[in-house]
């Protein structure tokens, strides 16, 4: 911020030294004050809006548990960069995880299914034999 305004300084002064060259500096007398004019309105609303970040800076900071005068902008918008990756990594990691619990539930539902099935089958095939059996005796007698 303070190169910005700094920098607004040294045009002022680059147009008061203009005054003083005479009728040739004119036109530039002329452009350089407009210029001057829209930059200081602009230059304004920078400083207002460089301390509304600062401001939710600090107050950011003292959110995440830090102290605003130890902890700078730049670390805490560090701090806030590593826990958005840390959580979407947690995110995704937790996406995977139950997209493996719930094949898995699947194919635990369909083995039981399949078991299920072969148990009747199974289960079948003994009262087949049975009946047969019965048939067997009934036609040996």
């Amino acid at each position: 911020m303070q190169a910005i305004t700094k920098g607004l300084e040294k045009v002022n002064q680059e147009l008061a030294a203009s005054e003083n060259d005479g009728p040739v500096s004119e036109v530039f007398h002329k452009t350089l004050k407009g210029f001057i004019d829209e930059a200081k309105s602009q230059v304004d609303s920078v400083t207002r809006l460089y301390s509304d970040v600062g401001r939710n800076a600090d107050a950011l900071a003292v959110y995440f548990g830090e102290d605003p005068a130890r902890c700078p902008f730049e670390q805490v918008t560090a701090t806030l960069l590593n826990f958005i990756r840390l959580f979407l990594k947690a995110h995704e990691e937790n996406i995977k995880q139950a997209e493996l619990e719930k094949k898995k539930a699947e194919k635990e539902a369909e083995e039981k299914k399949k078991a299920e099935k072969e148990a009747e089958m199974e289960k079948g095939k003994d009262s087949n034999l049975t009946r047969n059996s019965g048939k067997d005796k009934e036609e040996g007698s």
